[in-house]
């Protein structure tokens, strides 16, 4: 399993007229928590990009168990539990301190530039060979 940490400070323009973040501006910190994940893991998504591969969403969930509000610094936590073959499912965690904010899942599949399914590059192969075991 991997895992990655990334710190967000809630800005003003994320919530609402109560101080508290719009339930739509977690998907972005989701967003946030995936391609830090990728780069610190030797994936940058800037790099797949380049190379003509995109990871357009498929799905995604998200729970909602308590509120971030206005000037709160979240930490979003990032999993991929599972070797990706042509899909990648990433697990996030949204936290404040210890306070469980939202819980979420994203699925991606690969494309390219045409946007037609594709497998994924063999570096990225090798590298979650490498990270995982073959």
């Amino acid at each position: 399993m991997l895992q990655s940490r990334a710190q967000i400070t809630v800005r003003y323009a994320e919530t609402d007229m109560m101080g508290v973040v719009y339930h739509g501006n977690y998907l972005p910190w989701f967003e946030v928590g995936r391609t830090t994940l990728l780069k610190e893991f030797g994936v940058p998504y800037r790099e797949l990009e380049k190379d003509g591969y995109f990871l357009p969403v498929l799905e995604v969930q998200a729970k909602y168990h308590r509120p971030a509000v206005y000037d709160d610094t979240v930490t979003v936590i990032t999993y991929l539990r599972e070797k990706p073959s042509l899909r990648i499912t990433l697990e996030y965690e949204i936290r404040r301190n210890e306070d469980l904010l939202v819980t979420g899942k994203t699925v991606h599949a690969f494309i390219d530039r045409s946007g037609r399914p594709v497998r994924p590059p063999s570096s990225f192969i090798e590298k979650m060979n490498a990270l995982f075991g073959s």
